[in-house]
Order: C-alpha cells, then sequence, then structure tokens
C-alpha cells in the first residue's frame, strides 16, 4: 500500500494524465535524470551563495558583534528594493532565452541577451546614482531612526553607499547569468557565482579585521569585499560570452553585432518584465515593512532576525535551485510544443523539492542552536539571547519548509510558461499585505517575541503554496505566448 502511495506520488504516469499527453513521456528514472541536470548545479551554486553569504555575517557578527549584525542588515530591504528591478528583468530573460532555445532561435536569443544588457546598464547607472545620493533617507526608512546608536545607522549607510557603488556590475553579471540559466547551462553559472563569492569571504577576511597586512575596516571592509566579488563575477559573466564566440557558445556578444534596441525584442522583455517587477517590488515592499516592523524589537531581537533570516535564505535556495530547472525545462519544453512534459518537469522538480526540504527541516530542528551560534561571538554583548531568540525563529522555519520549496518551484514553473502576472498578482498579495499585516499584529499589538512573531510571517508561504499549487493544476499557463 505504501510503495503504491509513493509510486503514485512520484512515477511519471500519473503525473500527466492521459488525456493531456501529447507524446510519449519519458520514464521516471530518465525525467528526474533531466530535471537534476540543470536543477543540480543550480542548487549547489545558489546555495554555496547563501552560505557564503552567511558566512560573510558570521565574521561580522563573530569580529564586531550585535551592532555590526544590526549595521548590515539595515540596508538588505533597500538593497532589495533596488534589486528587484533587475531580478524581473531576469525573469524575463530566461523565460524567453529558454522559450527561443526550444523554437531553435538562436539568433533571437541572443538579441534578447543584447536587449537586455543595455537596459540592465542603462538603468543601473541611473538607479544607482540616486540611491548613493539618497542613503540616508533610505536608511531611516528602513528603521535607521529607531537604531540604539548613531554608529549602527553611520555604518548601515556606508555599507549601502559601497554596496550601491557597483551596481551597475551587479546588474550585468546577473542578466548573462538569468539568460545561461535559460538555455540549461547552469553550470556555468554555479562557477562563476561561486568563484564571486569566495573572492568575497577572502576578502572579508583581509578587510574587516585587518589581516595579511591590510587595514581593519570592519562594517566598510565589508562591504568593499562584496564589491571586489561582485566584480570578479562580472569579468567571469562577460567571459563566459567571449571564450569561442559564436562557433561554440550558444549565446555571445561581439563587438560587431547589432547593439542598438530592437523593438519586438523588447516589447517581448518588457511584456514579462512588467509582470515580474509588480511581483518583485510587491514582495520587496512587503519584505521592507516587515523588517522594519522587527527593527522595533530593539538590537537583539532584530540580529537574531538576521541571523534567521540567513538561514531561512539558505533554505529557499534548495527550491530556488529547482525553480530554475523548472522554469528552463517548462519553457523549453512549451517552445517545443510540448506542454504535457512542461508539466512533469514541473511536477517533478516540487517532488524533489518537498523530499529535500523534509530532510532540510530535521536538520534545522535539531541544530538550531549550534547553527544560530556560529553567526555571534559568544563573548559579545547579549550573545546568549541573540541565539535564544534566533533559535526560536528556526523552529518555525523548519516546519514550513515543505510549503516553501513547494511554492518555489511552482512559481518557477509559471515563470517558465510566461504566466508571470499570476505571480505577481499572489506574491504581492501574500507578502506586500498579508505579511505586514501579521506582522504589525505580532509586533505592535500582541507584543510577542522573535520566535512567536515569526509564526505569523511564515502564514504567507502556505498561502502562497496554496494559490501555486492551485494555478498549476489548472493548466491555463499552456496557453500563454512569449
Amino acid at each position: 500500500m505504501q510503495a503504491n502511495v509513493i509510486r503514485r506520488l512520484f512515477s511519471p504516469e500519473y503525473m500527466v494524465k492521459p488525456e493531456h499527453r501529447l507524446g510519449e513521456l519519458p520514464d521516471g528514472r530518465t525525467a528526474y535524470k533531466n530535471a537534476l541536470n540543470i536543477a543540480l548545479p543550480s542548487i549547489i551554486e545558489m546555495v554555496l551563495m547563501s552560505l557564503i553569504g552567511s558566512v560573510d555575517t558570521m565574521m561580522v557578527g563573530n569580529v564586531l558583534g550585535a551592532e555590526a549584525l544590526s549595521a548590515v542588515g539595515l540596508p538588505t530591504q533597500p538593497r532589495m528594493l533596488i534589486l528587484c528591478i533587475f531580478f524581473a528583468l531576469n525573469a524575463g530573460v530566461t523565460a524567453i532565452v529558454a522559450r527561443r532555445k526550444g523554437e531553435e532561435r538562436k539568433e533571437d536569443a541572443n538579441a534578447t541577451l543584447r536587449n537586455a544588457m543595455m537596459i540592465a546598464f542603462g538603468l543601473a547607472l541611473v538607479i544607482g546614482s540616486l540611491a548613493i545620493w539618497l542613503a540616508e533617507p533610505l536608511m531611516r526608512l528602513a528603521g535607521g531612526d529607531q537604531a540604539e546608536s548613531e554608529k549602527v545607522f553611520d555604518d548601515a549607510v556606508a555599507y549601502f553607499r559601497i554596496m550601491t557603488a557597483v551596481l551597475p556590475l551587479n546588474a550585468l553579471s546577473m542578466c548573462i547569468c538569468a539568460a545561461q540559466r535559460g538555455i540549461g547551462r547552469t553550470k556555468l553559472t554555479m562557477w562563476v557565482n561561486m568563484i564571486s563569492n569566495l573572492s568575497n569571504v577572502f576578502m572579508n577576511y583581509c578587510l574587516i579585521g585587518g589581516n595579511l597586512g591590510l587595514p581593519r575596516l570592519e562594517v566598510r571592509g565589508a562591504a568593499i569585499a562584496s564589491a571586489i566579488g561582485m566584480s570578479i563575477g562580472f569579468l567571469m559573466a562577460v567571459s563566459t560570452l567571449l571564450i569561442g564566440g559564436s562557433h561554440t557558445g550558444y549565446l555571445h556578444i561581439s563587438i560587431r553585432d547589432k547593439w542598438r534596441f530592437d523593438l519586438d525584442t523588447v516589447k517581448s522583455i518588457t511584456r514579462i518584465w512588467s509582470n515580474a517587477a509588480l511581483e518583485q517590488f510587491g514582495t520587496r515592499f512587503g519584505f521592507f515593512i516587515t523588517a522594519r516592523f522587527i527593527f522595533a524589537l530593539g538590537t537583539t531581537m532584530y540580529a537574531a532576525h538576521q541571523i534567521a533570516m540567513q538561514l531561512l535564505t539558505i533554505t529557499f535556495t534548495l527550491g530556488d535551485g529547482l525553480g530554475v530547472a523548472a522554469t528552463a525545462l517548462v519553457g523549453q519544453n512549451l517552445g517545443r510544443k510540448r506542454s504535457d512534459l512542461s508539466m512533469l518537469y514541473g511536477k517533478c522538480c516540487q517532488r524533489m523539492a518537498v523530499v529535500t526540504s523534509l530532510v532540510l527541516g530535521v536538520l534545522i530542528l535539531v541544530f538550531r542552536n549550534s547553527l544560530a551560534s556560529m553567526f555571534i561571538g559568544a563573548d559579545t554583548m547579549n550573545a546568549d539571547q541573540v541565539i535564544y531568540h534566533a533559535a526560536g525563529a528556526m523552529i518555525v522555519m523548519a516546519l514550513v519548509q515543505p510549503f516553501q520549496t513547494s511554492a518555489v518551484v511552482l512559481y518557477g514553473s509559471l515563470r517558465g510558461a510566461g504566466d508571470n502576472l499570476y505571480v505577481a498578482f499572489c506574491s504581492t498579495i501574500c507578502v506586500s499585505v498579508i505579511r505586514p499585516i501579521l506582522t504589525l499584529i505580532a509586533v505592535e499589538v500582541l507584543h510577542l517575541e522573535l520566535a512567536y512573531t515569526w509564526i505569523f510571517l511564515m502564514l504567507e508561504i502556505v498561502f502562497r503554496y496554496i494559490f501555486s499549487s492551485i494555478r498549476f493544476a489548472g493548466g491555463k499557463w499552456k496557453y500563454k505566448r512569449v
């Protein structure tokens, strides 16, 4: 009986009903192997990026303490609010390039990349300049006016300005990697981001505490280290388009290419970009407001919140890596007129997400105190309280894992089909409306501690899972044009 239930959940023959099949389906081994070939490098890439980002936070917390953790955490939501423009653009790039590859339209795929790169660079120059100028008001809006010391605010402003200075390079690097994921070259983007982030960690060691003969720059050193890592990532990403040229690389750029905006290509990008931008702005606004509410809990709980959020980001990347595979496979197979295979691979990725999230949830529950203690030095002020509150939030995080990873993968599948408007609507409602309201109730009305506040925070993830499941099962995404 148990074996039959597992078979019905994981076997391709049960994932796509006979009336929806347009040809022969691959067997289970082949289907999961195809999905893993794209997903595994993305998972490794994103998990390592998140781990390295967590190491970044650990190095700041262990060397400098809770105030420094708050200082590097404060700019997070303003930065993400800026980056959401480029995340939205990249969602369009991945979906369109994947569809063009499935349609065997190589030159159109390259035209999409070139146009997207020009858009990304121009926007990054303008937005980055404005953000540097408005750094202080942005930090106050994020909650800096409630900072318990002037140093937290000053360090946050400096950190934000340094990170924003390299926005044009970061935007181009993300755009190129998004296009490479669309054609399934996830191993390549894995190496780009791994080396970039390892460089960041090395420079953190040198600049935060002052090692290997370099000055001790503390929070500013962490920002400079990140800027150096992003610059290295940009150089590597560009090199992936130059090495081998058009003869060996599906995606390539050359100075002889047509570097002028193509109206039809820009329209295709904008069609998905606008919907994805609505989603990104909505979700980032929700995260922004939520973070401000939690900052009102004080430096100790906010530092604990930052630790929990770092670990949540790591768990999110497991689903995100599988979501990348779902986006690419759904888009490519819709381009080949095989919507049944798109359905199959979306479900395969979601099943793998559930299994990995259950294992991860158990590990978080068992090792939550040890994980939290890695982020802050034991001899720093209020370290015991920071660890206690972070570990409490991680219990909630562990329980919500299956819902989180499933929602991420299903949204990735819908994006691959170009169904970004639905994703945008659901994400905006959940993150921009439900999450802030629940957080406000927890913090300002019920006056709950961090762990209980996280229960309210995580409820919206369950709603996201429900909405994405209903949409994907309904199949309307099969008829979206890109």
